[in-house]
């Protein structure tokens, strides 16, 4: 008898065995002076398990197939296995899953907003003594940040972004309670950000975002079986955060918000009598805030008014889409962006409408409305409630926002500084539209699962 590393070798008698034995860390005996260590350790029970495979087939026609197969097993014990991959590897996959139109569409949106960046901020530059393209080169900084955001987040896990959201959501909201202490206004009598020196920081666009994953988690664990109360958690927690934004006072975002919290309630199964109550008492609220602030209050007298100010912002930017008309005044010629001094933010889309013309204006929208039905298409087929309710509430914010930055512009909505995602200049809103469409990636990702159609006609057992 020899023993070695725990394996007990049986010498017979006659046997040729008598040269020395060599060992190895692991329990691992081999006669080849010189041979390099195995890769996996040698145990008994699989040294026994691989002899009695390779000696317990009485049949001849077998035989031949239990050897190769020991011979393999034999090989790997002694030279270790080949690694196998567990998963496809994350850029292949990544690329096979991801929804490329609705990607595609986004890259345009950012090359249209640096297209119209040219035109729009170079005479904002020279007011305030910068070079030219300032705000350009700003824009294409936060774009690269942006973008890199997107794509990063887009390639996460579902469980992972919505781990990552929930801290990005508590960090955000400490920041948005701190804003009367530690904020600034730039003169523009909100209180909306922070002020870092090289730039500034508006918490409550990186709020959005991280609340629609929260309130999507809150209301998704409520279906469960004994689940905890999230559609009450969810609607408690977009009240408080609505009342922040009201202190600042940002109205539009606070809509925004609430918007997004109606909708994934909606797609969670919300009675209708309950919507029509929300309904209520945001017109409620509305009239409660017409007369006690007198800066929402000349706001909506403006909107209302049926004679527009030559000399605002909404005349300037309703004379600038009337003379562009259908192919616009051509490519450095419009006069809006000397006039108005959110040309490059907010009123964007009125230098693109007089430059360029209605054309380019229908292509802007339907870039969003593909990314916005695409989206939902996709959302329609997912299984999972809590990927479901998120990627609705994100696309839905994402859409609404657009839609309410160019109907400001066209006065089918009253004035709100609301910038049009990807396009317009600004660094809070680019970068935490680039996180929040890439939330959405992530969960609109392909995924091997049955229609929800299938599910519900009971087509899937």
């Amino acid at each position: 008898m020899e023993t070695s590393g725990g394996v007990v070798f049986k010498k017979k008698k006659g046997s040729a065995r008598s040269s020395s034995v060599h060992k190895y860390p692991g329990g691992v005996a081999r006669r080849a002076a010189g041979a390099a260590p195995p890769k996996r350790p040698l145990t008994q029970d699989s040294f026994h398990n691989a002899c009695d495979l390779l000696h317990s087939c009485d049949r001849p026609r077998k035989r031949g197939v239990f050897e190769a197969v020991s011979a393999v097993q034999m090989t790997e014990m002694v030279y270790g296995a080949v690694p196998v991959r567990d998963a496809e590897p994350v850029l292949p996959k990544w690329w096979r899953t991801i929804d490329k139109w609705s990607i595609s569409c986004v890259l345009i949106l950012f090359g249209i907003g640096l297209l119209l960046g040219l035109a729009a901020s170079p005479p904002l530059a020279e007011k305030n003594g910068f070079a030219p393209f300032h705000y350009v080169q700003r824009q294409t900084l936060f774009g690269a940040m942006a973008l890199s955001a997107m794509f990063l987040t887009s390639m996460m896990s579902p469980s992972l972004v919505r781990r990552l959201a929930v801290i990005g959501f508590l960090a955000a909201f400490v920041a948005l309670i701190l804003l009367p202490v530690f904020g600034t206004d730039f003169g523009k009598g909100a209180v909306r950000w922070y002020s870092l020196g090289f730039a500034s920081v508006q918490p409550s666009e990186f709020l959005k975002p991280g609340f629609v994953v929260v309130a999507a988690w809150m209301m998704a664990a409520s279906q469960d079986i004994n689940g905890p109360p999230g559609l009450t958690w969810s609607f408690l927690l977009a009240i408080v955060i609505v009342a922040f934004l009201a202190m600042q006072p940002d109205f539009g975002q606070a809509c925004l918000v609430l918007f997004g919290w109606g909708v994934m309630y909606f797609v969670a199964g919300a009675p209708i009598l309950l919507l029509l109550a929300m309904a209520v008492c945001v017109i409620a609220a509305g009239s409660v805030a017409y007369s006690n602030s007198e800066h929402f209050a000349r706001r909506i007298d403006g909107f209302l008014s049926p004679d527009v100010d030559p000399n605002t912002q909404l005349g300037f930017a309703t004379n600038a889409i009337r003379e562009g008309g259908f192919f616009g005044v051509g490519v450095g010629e419009g006069e809006v962006k000397w006039s108005l001094p959110d040309a490059h933010t907010d009123f964007i889309i009125a230098v693109a409408a007089e430059e360029y013309g209605l054309i380019l204006v229908l292509c802007i929208i339907l870039l969003y409305a593909t990314v916005l039905v695409r989206s939902l298409a996709r959302l329609m087929r997912e299984r999972d409630p809590f990927i479901r309710l998120a990627g609705t509430g994100l696309v839905a914010m994402f859409a609404v926002q657009a839609m309410i930055n160019m109907g400001v512009a066209v006065r089918l909505l009253p004035a709100k500084g609301m910038t049009l995602p990807f396009v317009s200049y600004g660094g809070s809103s680019l970068i935490a539209g680039g996180i929040a469409v890439g939330m959405l990636f992530a969960f609109t990702r392909s995924r091997p699962q049955g229609e929800i159609g299938d599910i519900l006609r009971g087509r899937v057992r």
